[in-house]
């Protein structure tokens, strides 16, 4: 059972073992999803016959916005729901809602679109603030061999154009990059949506999970996707807002808005990490690309007080020197690490 609320004030600051700070939760709240995208459900191994969690072993959304508030008095300031894709758990706006009510946190979402023109304005009115959207061509044929899902891009666009409409604003996208798959597609995109209003993000083909078949080869760098857009439309390096921040901002020179670089693989931002991730079924892994969970439902189902639960997040925390990136090799990209579609992006 739930104690009195922990207060935020009475909680000492949270630092791991090399210093960083705890401010954002990603939260994956399914790990289903409608698509089956080769860079983290690939269809050879997530097919028919797959295995995903029964209903009730995933955290119930009360349990979720127990440990929200448990994680925002520990200094968490930023929370992102994720999946598999979080927009096919049903009613996923009521989650949403109870997120909200806990103050002083940023609230936003990451999704394929494909249920997003539906979602949009009930997310807005339940208290989401911003938006993602994973969209990693413009064109069907592409798209297609992406998600592995006959899925056209027009209604992503649609969600896109939804979201926008009623406030989630402004829109990320995100387009992951694949040597030789949709690597052809950059300037399609950043001519798609400069002036937009929209923020386009790049990606490099990460090492996620155990299942995509990663190689170096596949990645087309960050330097590559800044200079093939840069020959076209002139940009110029944005500072960081804040600490941690993944994407590295570049604006247009003629002021029609700007574009984001996630460097994870030949950039390497793992001393700035701020980021704790919990798992669909309730535990907590400290790294994208982590081998092992710590579990917390078990203590939220057994009685546990808040003081418990907080002191077992701290332990966790605390333990933590991850720095995956900064360390990856040929031979650490074949480690047994958790699905990304399991513990969100």
């Amino acid at each position: 059972m739930s104690s009195a609320p922990v207060a935020i004030s009475a909680l000492p600051a949270l630092a791991d073992r090399l210093g960083r700070p705890l401010r954002d939760l990603r939260i994956s709240v399914t790990d289903r999803c409608n698509f089956r995208c080769v860079y983290c459900m690939p269809r050879e191994v997530f097919g028919k016959d797959y295995q995903f969690l029964e209903h009730g072993a995933l955290l119930t959304f009360e349990e979720i916005a127990r440990l929200a508030r448990l994680c925002r008095g520990l200094g968490v300031e930023k929370i992102r729901l994720t999946g598999g894709e979080p927009l096919v758990r049903r009613d996923l706006e009521r989650l949403v809602a109870m997120l909200a009510e806990i103050p002083g946190l940023d609230l936003t979402l990451t999704t394929n679109g494909s249920l997003l023109a539906k979602k949009a304005a009930a997310l807005k009115a339940a208290g989401l603030k911003r938006i993602t959207v994973s969209l990693d061509a413009l064109d069907d044929p592409t798209f297609k061999a992406m998600n592995d899902a006959d899925y056209p891009v027009a209604k992503v666009l649609e969600g896109i154009d939804a979201a926008a409409r009623v406030g989630l604003a402004p829109v990320k996208i995100n387009m992951v990059v694949k040597r030789g798959v949709n690597d052809h597609g950059i300037l399609a995109m950043a001519r798609h949506f400069k002036g937009s209003g929209h923020i386009l993000r790049f990606i490099e083909y990460m090492d996620v999970g155990a299942t995509n078949g990663w190689r170096m080869d596949d990645v087309v760098t960050a330097r590559e996707i800044v200079d093939t857009i840069g020959v076209e439309f002139p940009v110029e390096p944005v500072v960081a807002l804040y600490r941690g921040e993944v994407a590295q901002r570049w604006r247009y020179r003629d002021g029609s808005g700007e574009i984001g670089v996630i460097a994870s693989v030949t950039q390497a931002f793992c001393r700035d990490c701020t980021r704790l991730r919990l798992s669909t079924e309730g535990s907590l892994y400290t790294c994208l690309f982590a081998t092992e969970g710590h579990d917390l439902r078990a203590l939220l189902r057994g009685g546990a007080t808040d003081e418990e639960i907080v002191r077992r997040i701290q332990s966790v925390w605390r333990a933590r020197e991850d720095r995956y990136s900064e360390l990856r090799t040929a031979k650490t990209a074949q480690w047994k690490k958790v699905e990304m579609s399991y513990i969100g992006g």
